[in-house]
């Protein structure tokens, strides 16, 4: 079975979830037995599966001629707070993702709330829940690896470190990152990730001036390279994202393989992905939270025990084949 993987982010802006997504899902399948996997290639394929929704993506949906799955990364909410100005033009967005993705003959949507969503929106066709997912193994810690990571960055071993990843942008709630930061003077605080937009970017000017004048406490890595992401993980002790919407979140996966406790805002968006697994906070509890897990070594122990529950369950090796089974069935 060929596959002929689509995705915009190789010669446009990476730094983002959806990046990591196509990355990750695109390398667990060159691992499985009898599929052949191309990226951004024209020619004949079995399927050919789309994770961006560009001009590039939209001449490939509507004149390949295999049969086309379509990965929604983005839905109508995932915008607002993410790009700027995108009141203004979000009815012309809805109008456009529901009618791209209703030109696909499956979805796979990332979460069952962005399935709920995309129902919401008018799309009828069919729609898998097909989690994002991660090689895991290549995030796994030790206190060597912890070790060699705090020297690399400079940070000092005897730091409490707390992590939040994604992009820079009033969605992700960066200035609860940096207000909570405040409080716990005592603990080191780093965002990985930066604007990849730029200019286009939501509140870009306010989102520089909040980086620029974060308290000493705080740091702010920019866009870097994914593979340079794990170092952070693993120097850190614990991962917060106060993020207030997330189609999946492929972040988390990625801490908790590293394992570190995970630290979320409690919205509905996790409902059926972490909730069970992950130390859901208030504005009100998230520095009660970060202190007990420092403080309490029990606490801390079972959060890292819970936390690896995400890892095992959002892992490439064990969802890439359900993928493959998807394909089959359309095919058939």
């Amino acid at each position: 079975m060929k596959i002929s993987v689509v995705s915009e982010s190789e010669f446009t802006v990476q730094g983002h979830g959806v990046h990591t997504a196509y990355v990750e899902l695109t390398n667990a399948l060159k691992k499985v037995d009898g599929i052949e996997v191309v990226v951004n290639q024209t020619g004949p394929a079995d399927i050919t599966h789309l994770h961006t929704v560009g001009f590039y993506s939209l001449r490939r949906l509507l004149f390949d001629k295999s049969k086309k799955v379509v990965s929604a990364h983005i839905v109508p909410a995932s915008l607002v707070g993410s790009l700027v100005g995108a009141s203004l033009w979000l009815p012309l967005a809805r109008v456009y993702l529901r009618w791209f993705y209703n030109r696909a003959d499956i979805l796979f949507a990332v979460s069952d709330e962005t399935k709920r969503e995309l129902q919401q929106l008018g799309v009828k066709k069919p729609i898998e829940v097909v989690y994002n997912m991660i090689d895991t193994t290549w995030y796994v810690t030790t206190d060597a690896d912890k070790e060699r990571a705090r020297e690399l960055l400079g940070i000092a071993s005897d730091a409490w470190m707390v992590v939040g990843s994604g992009q820079v942008q009033p969605r992700k709630r960066v200035d609860d990152f940096v207000r909570v930061a405040q409080e716990l003077s005592d603990q080191e605080f780093i965002w990985v990730g930066g604007m990849p937009f730029g200019k286009l970017a939501a509140d870009n000017k306010q989102m520089q001036s909040l980086m620029d004048n974060a308290p000493k406490n705080v740091r702010f890595t920019g866009v870097i390279k994914h593979e340079d992401v794990k170092a952070y993980y693993q120097a850190a002790d614990v991962f917060w994202l106060p993020s207030e919407q997330e189609t999946f979140g492929l972040v988390v996966v990625e801490a908790a393989a590293a394992n570190l406790p995970v630290v979320l805002r409690d919205i509905p968006d996790y409902k059926e992905t972490f909730a069970d697994d992950a130390l859901l906070v208030s504005d009100q509890s998230v520095v009660e939270t970060l202190r007990k897990l420092r403080e309490d070594e029990k606490f801390y122990s079972d959060s890292c025990t819970k936390a690896a529950e995400i890892a095992k369950r959002y892992d490439s090796a064990a969802n890439a084949s359900k993928v493959v089974d998807i394909y089959k069935q359309l095919l058939a």
